[in-house]
């Protein structure tokens, strides 16, 4: 277990190397690594280009499967609220991170804690402004639809 940590650690140390943020990630199933990632925001201009989601999508095309139940998530930083959106859609149960988003916060990357924070207060207290417009009537119904095709 401490070497798939100590992998996370060292992708993030030669991802900062290369000039992105320091995180690194490493989804393992059945004792062995089937994907990595790290930040690569710096390289693709892709907001969602965050380690544990490159590894995510990286084991999900590499088994063919949407289902990463049998997964283990490691990741140098903790996950941020979108990561941790992502593992719960792909089944990952457990995850093991090193250091804390009040770490990150303190190194100058304060997004996550504030996305945190945001979520925890009701949609019309949020920075992000959501509004709902309905369907037209003469609009099929998306969700309607897919749950007849089914």
């Amino acid at each position: 277990m401490d070497h798939f940590m100590e992998r996370a650690v060292d992708l993030a140390l030669a991802n900062v190397k290369d000039g992105g943020q320091p995180f690194g990630a490493v989804l393992v199933k059945s004792d062995e690594v089937i994907a990595e990632g790290v930040n690569e925001l710096h390289k693709v201009h892709d907001v969602s280009g965050h380690a544990e989601m490159l590894a995510i999508r990286r084991a999900q095309e590499k088994l063919k499967t949407n289902d990463l139940s049998d997964c283990v998530m490691y990741a140098s930083g903790e996950p941020c609220s979108m990561c941790l959106t992502a593992m719960y859609f792909a089944g990952i149960d457990t995850t093991y991170y090193c250091q804390s988003v009040e770490d990150a916060v303190d190194a100058g990357l304060g997004k996550s804690a504030f996305i945190y924070e945001e979520l925890q207060k009701p949609k019309a207290a949020r920075f992000l402004v959501m509004k709902q417009i309905p369907l037209k009537q003469s609009q099929d119904n998306p969700m309607k639809q897919w749950e007849r095709q089914r």
